[in-house]
């Protein structure tokens, strides 16, 4: 490590420590795309590590929701018709595949395709 990063390490904040080390994570995965850059109306790869994950119908059909957060924004995710998906659950770490729309002013995917990632030890 550089005496530029180091500083830069010492001096920043947890959440920016946080978000950097998401970004490098993320990378590892090929052909995943930072949900900053991801563009609506497009079928994208993204990866990170959920945030949150809660049951919540819609319109009066269960869904799984969980937030993906890579370091760079967040992805809302939504299963339709799921009450729970095993091992989808908070700082789990996923790479997902799927449509890119724009709901209410935040980046979502419906329905996507996903790989969860093993856990440190697994």
């Amino acid at each position: 490590m550089s005496l530029r990063s180091a500083v830069k390490h010492a001096l920043a904040s947890a959440d920016e420590v946080a978000a950097d080390e998401e970004r490098h994570e993320a990378a590892a995965f090929r052909g995943c795309v930072p949900v900053a850059d991801l563009a609506g109306r497009h079928r994208a790869s993204a990866a990170g590590v959920l945030r949150s994950v809660v049951l919540r119908p819609r319109e009066g059909v269960p869904t799984v929701e969980a937030e993906l957060y890579d370091g760079s924004g967040s992805l809302d995710l939504v299963w339709l018709g799921r009450r729970t998906i095993a091992g989808v659950e908070p700082g789990r770490r996923i790479r997902v595949e799927g449509m890119v729309c724009d709901l209410d002013g935040r980046r979502t995917m419906f329905n996507p395709r996903y790989e969860l990632r093993a856990r440190a030890g697994e």
